[in-house]
């Protein structure tokens, strides 16, 4: 879509800060009133979109994104995601080990050991882990416990905790990386781990990466980069 705006400004309103366009609000892809729950996180938006030039690119807007996901999913679907995030714990990333290079797995213990000894002080128990392939079921009074917090969140917080864990595929890392555990490079490098080691093993530095993993992997990181400053703004 063509720039077809001069100037971005913020407007605060009884209920948020409305990012508009020449004086008219910019609307969702639901068409709901874009609304920021703070002024920071309002002028930052302002500011993604004061930056287009004479095309708009939605992917150089992700805190745009962010919020347009709290507005038109999150308020509206909640009830429907929560189950889905909370499905992850039986399958969660960091729960299930290689089971064949001592070396990647003494990498994965020592990566993902980190958000587990976290998350085992905060809910009370250790989960389990494996080299196999079969599902695990955790113990129930962690469900319970991670429910809990879960369903406790504000919707900006659970909107970063879905993204998080739908991108890492790992809810632990998601909790750890909403109460400021540990940060997005943290995931980012918790999640590739495999790839990494396998890159390295192939020599990918010196005939180079894959383009199209490459373009994934730089997007990864850009949205995990930008549900930290999500977060950040809304403070």
């Amino acid at each position: 879509m063509k720039r077809f705006y001069k100037l971005v400004s913020v407007d605060a309103v009884r209920n948020g800060f409305e990012i508009q366009l020449d004086g008219r609000n910019i609307k969702t892809p639901m068409k709901n009133i874009l609304s920021a729950p703070s002024r920071k996180l309002a002028d930052a938006i302002m500011a993604e979109w004061a930056a287009q030039d004479k095309e708009i690119l939605p992917d150089t807007m992700p805190l745009t994104q962010i919020l347009s996901t709290r507005i038109d999913r999150v308020s509206n679907e909640r009830h429907a995601m929560e189950p889905i995030v909370l499905a992850y714990l039986d399958t969660d990333l960091v729960c299930y080990r290689a089971d064949k290079s001592d070396d990647l797995r003494a990498r994965q213990n020592s990566m993902w050991g980190v958000s587990l000894s976290w998350f085992a002080k905060k809910y009370g128990g250790d989960l389990l882990v494996t080299t196999g392939l079969a599902a695990l079921k955790q113990p129930q009074n962690l469900h319970d416990a991670v429910k809990e917090n879960v369903l406790a969140l504000d919707n900006d917080y659970f909107t970063i905790l879905q993204l998080v864990c739908a991108m890492s595929g790992s809810l632990v890392l998601a909790l750890a990386f909403i109460h400021g555990e540990v940060d997005a490079q943290h995931v980012f490098d918790a999640t590739r781990i495999e790839e990494q080691f396998k890159s390295e093993l192939y020599d990918a530095e010196k005939y180079g990466p894959d383009p199209a993993q490459d373009k994934k992997d730089k997007a990864m990181l850009r949205d995990l980069i930008a549900a930290e400053q999500y977060l950040s703004l809304i403070a």
